[in-house]
């Protein structure tokens, strides 16, 4: 939820009623819409008379009405692609239920989801942010009590990341070492006298999904083992705990580094789970982190507020959603988000994602192949007709995915005339 308070918490009604919004949030509120409702503008894609790029201009945004309500952005759950309950298409359900416009889609290690949540998001008008929660692992060299995990939050641009292949190989190497981190996990149960069986953890994980913790305790539960999650937490599973086992995850500062050569914005995830959160906010910084969570489903931390103040982080939030109910899980889009926090991470995030998109035009247009224009549009297949041209297809994704203003700046015009040529040719 964006709203226009810097607590974050939400306001009581009756009373006075909701604060009034000073000049400086109700243009942020503006800035903020006007992104959140690009490709409901009336977006023409169609070239003008006086088009230089034959085409490959579409007019955007011809329409610049913007609302004034407040929009609520969840940048933080989770599916079955991952250790969520619930499939991406009944998560976007869920969302649009709650009033979510903006939603960011980041499950542990894999962007597989991104594309059926694309999908879905199309049906109810929800605008989707491609994001994935990297496990990691912090440790200064010379300090090896140092050591914890660490998870980093990416969000990326509508096309993803610029070098796709090799954030996916990344990615793919995590979850291969989250098949032996839960065989481990597994074992020591066994060992504890608290059997449980593999075949059972990877069914319920689901063909294709990288078991973890969360499919563990879950089969604890089935077993009689323990009475629910959190208890199988807080007895076995619990970092460092009796049946806990460590991964093959990179070194934290790695993940960030590669987030940012791919265009993509690095957030530190709940950091009030670390032992040395400052600590890990000042050398993530060095390595180019981007932001913090500092908003949760209960309000504003004060602490991460002022860590990400003084290494100038970008403040976000969202509720971790996993579905799996009870009183312990934030709901769905329950997080408020002051809109200036909205309007720094987008001010910070769309100038890169913008660079990223630019980059993977560039690649097209000095190789037209199919594999380069599967890039452009790896997430938004489901939105663009089939049979559509390259030059169509391209107009249609740019219309979705930018303003005029992003498309008409000078370096953005040099690929335009770039895809011009290929075009003619």
């Amino acid at each position: 939820m964006v709203g226009g308070g810097q607590n974050g918490k939400k306001k009581k009604r009756g009373g006075c009623g909701r604060r009034k919004m000073t000049a400086e949030q109700a243009q942020a509120l503006r800035d903020v819409n006007e992104w959140v409702y690009l490709e409901k503008r009336g977006c023409d894609v169609s070239a003008s008379d006086d088009d230089d790029f034959r085409g490959f201009l579409p007019r955007v945004m011809r329409d610049p009405r913007v609302s004034d309500q407040r929009v609520s952005f969840e940048l933080h759950c989770h599916s079955i692609f991952s250790d969520g309950f619930l499939s991406p298409k009944v998560l976007v359900e869920k969302a649009h239920q709650n009033g979510v416009k903006v939603l960011a889609l980041t499950d542990h290690d894999t962007m597989a989801g991104i594309p059926e949540v694309q999908e879905a998001a199309q049906r109810y008008g929800i605008k989707v942010i491609p994001g994935v929660e990297i496990s990691t692992i912090f440790c200064l060299e010379d300090d090896p009590a140092s050591e914890e995990p660490v998870h980093i939050l990416a969000y990326y641009s509508s096309c993803g990341p610029t070098r796709y292949e090799e954030v996916e190989k990344f990615l793919a190497n995590i979850r291969d070492g989250r098949f032996v981190r839960a065989k481990n996990m597994v074992s020591k149960l066994n060992i504890l006298k608290v059997p449980v069986k593999w075949e059972r953890v990877t069914k319920i994980a689901g063909s294709g999904t990288a078991p973890g913790r969360l499919h563990v305790a879950r089969a604890l539960v089935e077993a009689g083992h323990v009475t629910d999650l959190k208890q199988a937490f807080a007895r076995y599973l619990y970092d460092d705990g009796p049946a806990y086992s460590r991964g093959s995850e990179p070194s934290a500062e790695e993940a960030v580094r590669l987030i940012c050569d791919t265009g993509g914005l690095a957030v530190l995830a709940h950091p009030w789970s670390l032992k040395n959160p400052a600590l890990i906010a000042r050398c993530l910084k060095e390595a180019g982190l981007h932001g913090i969570e500092t908003y949760r489903g209960d309000g504003k931390l004060s602490a991460y507020s002022d860590l990400a103040d003084a290494y100038r982080l970008v403040k976000l939030g969202g509720s971790d959603y996993h579905g799996r109910g009870g009183n312990h899980e934030s709901l769905l889009g329950s997080v408020t988000l002051p809109v200036l926090e909205v309007y720094e991470f987008l001010k910070l995030a769309r100038p890169i994602w913008c660079n990223a998109i630019r980059n993977i035009l560039e690649r097209y247009a000095e190789d037209p192949s199919v594999s380069n224009l599967e890039n452009i549009t790896r997430f938004e297949k489901t939105r663009i007709a089939k049979g559509t041209c390259g030059k169509d297809l391209i107009n249609t994704c740019l219309s979705l995915w930018l303003t005029r203003e992003e498309v008409q700046t000078p370096e953005f015009q040099v690929t335009m005339s770039k895809l011009s040529l290929v075009a003619a040719n």
